[in-house]
Parts: C-alpha cells; sequence; structure tokens
C-alpha cells in the first residue's frame, strides 16, 4: 500500500484541527479524570479523540482504528490500520510546558507507511510518508527534514523523557563510551527531535503503547533513523500484537548504533530496575 501527498495532506488536517481542540481546552480550562491505571484523563484527550476519529471515518473510510482512547467497532483482524494518540504527554499538557503532541500513524503489514506528529503549542508539524520525504513545518514554510549524522568528537546527544527514565536510564548513560549531553523532551517530539537533526538517540528503557510510538517512528524512520528494539530488531506493529511495545532504541542511524556497541546487547540496556511487565 502507498499513501498520496494528498492524503497525507488530509491527515496534517485531521492533526491541525485536534490541535485546535487541545489548545481550546489549555486555554480555558476543561474536566481531568483518573484511568484505571492511574494515568491522567482530560477533556481535551477526548475532544481531540473524537474529532479524529469523525475525520478519519470520513477520508478513510472502512480502515481500523486504535485509539488510546477507543477502538473501531467491528473485525480488528487486519494488515492495514491507524494507531492514534490524540493527546500524547498528557503529564506534560496539566505541567503546562508545551510538549504534548496528536500523533496519527498508518500501518501496513507491521510497518508504519506515514505519520503525523502536531505539537499545537509550539506550533510544530511533523509529517512523513515511505516514498514521499519528512518535512517539518512550524511558522514558516514546511522544509524537508534530515537526521544528522554525528560530528566526531562531538558530545553524543541523547534526549529522552520529562516524565519517565529514572534509574535504568541514568545507567545506562553512564555506560556510555562516549560524552554526552542529555535533552529532557516530552511526548513523541523525541523521535522528531532526532529527525530533524537536533538529537542522536533516544534510549527507551520502560514501557510505551503502540500508538505513543507510531507516529514519530514513522518521521524518524523517512528522515533516516531507525528504531530497533534492543536486540537490534525493527520495531513493528499490529493488532495482533502486545499493545505495549518492547524497549527500545531511536536512533540517528545504525552505524552509530554500532559504534556504540557493536551486538547492542541486551545487557547494555538494563530492565532490572523494571519490573516483569516493563512498569517501574
Amino acid at each position: 500500500m502507498k499513501i498520496t501527498y494528498k492524503q497525507l495532506e488530509t491527515l496534517c488536517q485531521i492533526a491541525l484541527a485536534a490541535g485546535q481542540e487541545i489548545m481550546s481546552v489549555y486555554m480555558h480550562g476543561g474536566q481531568t479524570w483518573q484511568k484505571d491505571d492511574a494515568s491522567p484523563l482530560t477533556e481535551a484527550d477526548l475532544r481531540a479523540d473524537k474529532l479524529i476519529r469523525t475525520r478519519l471515518e470520513e477520508s478513510f473510510p472502512g480502515l481500523f482504528i486504535l485509539s488510546e482512547e477507543s477502538v473501531s467497532n467491528g473485525e480488528a483482524a487486519t494488515d492495514t490500520f491507524f494507531l492514534v494518540d490524540p493527546l500524547d504527554g498528557t503529564k506534560e499538557f496539566l505541567k503546562r510546558n508545551d510538549e504534548f503532541t496528536v500523533n496519527i500513524g498508518l500501518v501496513h503489514l507491521g510497518q508504519v507507511i506515514a505519520g503525523v506528529v502536531f505539537a499545537p503549542a509550539l506550533g510544530e508539524l511533523f509529517y512523513a510518508a515511505k516514498g514521499l520525504g519528512a518535512w517539518k513545518q512550524g511558522r514558516q514554510a514546511p522544509k524537508a527534514i534530515k537526521v544528522a549524522n554525528q560530528v566526531q568528537g562531538q558530545p553524543l546527544r541523547v534526549t529522552g523523557s520529562r516524565s519517565h527514565g529514572g534509574e535504568a536510564l541514568d545507567k545506562w548513560m553512564a555506560r556510555l563510551p562516549a560524552k554526552h549531553t542529555f535533552l529532557a523532551v516530552g511526548s513523541s517530539l523525541k523521535f522528531c527531535r532526532i529527525a530533524e537533526g537536533q538529537a542522536d538517540i533516544y534510549p527507551r528503557l520502560g514501557p510505551t503503547s503502540q500508538w505513543d510510538t507510531a507516529a514519530g517512528h514513522c518521521v524518524l524512520e523517512v528522515a533516516g533513523g531507525s528504531v530497533t528494539d534492543l536486540y537490534g530488531e525493527p520495531l513493528n506493529y499490529g493488532l495482533d500484537r502486545p499493545v505495549l511495545n518492547p524497549e527500545f532504541i531511536a536512533v540517528s542511524s545504525q552505524r552509530l548504533l554500532a559504534t556504540l556497541n557493536p551486538k547492542v546487547p541486551p545487557q547494555m540496556f538494563p530492565s532490572s530496575q523494571l519490573g516483569e511487565d516493563g512498569h517501574n
């Protein structure tokens, strides 16, 4: 399956409209609840989810939608479907640090073939599709983006979560065989910072769901980067797979990853700090 540029533009328009719903709540306030897993849920999540679902059903009739907040009715055994996080970084939203996003990814045969990440408070839109390219649009006109090669002798630029990571991430960075800096970034923007050349590597040593990563994964991959599990296998998606992703590494290039550790042994990325289910 190939997506057209017009279809990619449609996904961008849907993400932008969802961002308007989110910003309305961000500016004027709204209700907040707690889910069964103790994670927060806001009125902005639900309003964005409703808009995205309605628009996707209108523009891409018949395609299954798996969202963090809702699931399509009907048959889920399909190789082509949408993964949606209507408000990725709800904790960042509640902290009011502006680093939250709308994520829309289109999956075909286990791979994300199109992805849109919109950070409405920052006014940053990232979008990509296989065979078409990757772009960023901010206050200026859209521009193509590409990962940057790590400059020899310069510190490795590691990015990670503002709200997750903890001791496992600290231990991982302590073992790096290179000088490094750390850039704390919220939501799926971590993938995008690598895609636009502002960071080199993002180790995720904790739980994420398929809808958290799909859109940003696509943007990074089309821009020249890659995302693999801790055994070096590509991160894949599917309705028949667990919702929770394995721990992973997003990187600007496989060459860089090989330089850090040629065999990428899992013991370099210890899970011992996490519970058996991947949660802290």
